[in-house]
């Protein structure tokens, strides 16, 4: 019995996708640790980095659907400040917004 090489070949990821899978190999180079939240290949991701100056979170829910990804930086404080870590900056949209800003703007 033979295969025909159509029905094998798998499909490449999209340019957004694959930009995307880019940018968090480079947060992760940068220093943030990732965590998927649920079970499953799809599940959101929840990313963390921590520096003497700040405290960095990334919340990835979905690649491509708008409004779906945020991130947060705190800026640390040797004071105990009510209410957590003063936030800093904020972002929120898609995983390439969100990511971009991250690795681009937020420096370790």
């Amino acid at each position: 019995m033979t295969c025909c090489p159509q029905a094998i070949t798998a499909m490449a990821d999209s340019p957004e996708l694959a930009a995307a899978k880019r940018l968090l190999d480079h947060a992760k180079a940068q220093g943030f640790r990732f965590e998927r939240l649920a079970p499953g290949e799809d599940a959101p991701l929840r990313g963390v980095r921590d520096t003497p100056e700040h405290c960095d979170e990334i919340y990835l829910a979905g690649f491509a659907a708008p409004e779906s990804c945020t991130a947060i930086r705190r800026r640390r404080s040797s004071l105990i400040v009510p209410g957590g870590l003063p936030v800093t900056a904020r972002v929120t949209g898609d995983a390439l917004t969100v990511l971009h800003t991250v690795v681009s703007d937020w420096l370790a």
